[in-house]
């Protein structure tokens, strides 16, 4: 009997224009980066601290090209892909099979947060290894976001809306990690504090970063009477200096591809 289709959360032409505005949105001098330089770097410091030296490696959704140009730098050959990709890159749907058993790594940064087939995607993610071959997939989890939860809550009053995500958790990371076959499978959770003088800057390094709403069924537009609401719940958060302290949870699943049986679901 076929297993029945993951349910649909995200909206795939919501989450393409998404992630397509990002990229322009990024082009900019002061674009924030701050969390693709931090997954970039953790994913080279854990490169360094497991002792694994790739040949070859699929990098998906790095767009500042760090970790793949300190790949490129050791002697790796890097692909590069994005689900909405500019001149260079390759073309991924991270829901489809791509170059089985072609890598020693592959890295996901970012954009297994928004796919409806997470577990499919992890799977395919595993067959793209070769033996002995590592992925590492860093995405923001449980836990992020927590001062915009707050401030939509308050906003919404007694008609809540779905405006937020949901998200992945450092135990259900472990387990779908084991569910996909990945051997010695580690899941582990970070925070990065942010400081913001303004609810309107935090939401624009929201969509600069590739984490707006792309649900496929998102709540109802706020408004001018719902923006005034969130800015004064804002207000109402900040501190001595006038600024609120945003957090953002940077869950990362690793794993080999060492499993002799295939996984179960």
């Amino acid at each position: 009997m076929a297993s029945p289709p993951p349910p649909t959360i995200f909206a795939p032409t919501r989450r393409r224009a998404m992630r397509t505005r990002m990229r322009r949105l990024e082009r900019r001098a002061d674009a924030p980066r701050f969390i693709a330089d931090d997954i970039a770097e953790d994913v080279l410091d854990r490169l360094a601290f497991l002792r694994h030296a790739p040949k070859r490696a699929l990098v998906v959704g790095d767009t500042a090209g760090q970790l793949s140009e300190a790949l490129a730098a050791q002697g790796c050959t890097v692909i590069q892909a994005d689900p909405a990709p500019v001149a260079g890159e390759a073309a991924i749907a991270e829901e489809q099979p791509f170059h089985e058993g072609d890598f020693d790594l592959v890295a996901q940064l970012g954009s297994l947060a928004t796919v409806n087939d997470l577990p499919g995607a992890m799977l395919h993610i595993r067959r793209a290894l070769a033996p002995g071959g590592l992925a590492v997939m860093s995405l923001c989890g449980a836990g992020s976001v927590p001062t915009l939860r707050q401030i939509m809550t308050e906003t919404d009053g007694d008609r809540p809306a779905a405006r937020i995500h949901p998200q992945v958790d450092v135990r259900a990371g472990g387990d779908l990690l084991q569910r996909c076959g990945f051997a010695e499978p580690m899941s582990d959770s970070r925070t990065l504090d942010v400081r913001y003088a303004s609810l309107h800057r935090l939401v624009a390094d929201l969509r600069a970063q590739g984490l707006g709403n792309c649900l496929a069924r998102p709540g109802p537009l706020l408004g001018k009477a719902g923006l005034a609401r969130a800015e004064a719940a804002f207000a109402a958060m900040a501190d001595g200096d006038g600024r609120v302290t945003e957090r953002f949870a940077i869950l990362t699943m690793s794993g080999w591809n060492k499993a002799l049986r295939p996984p179960k679901f």
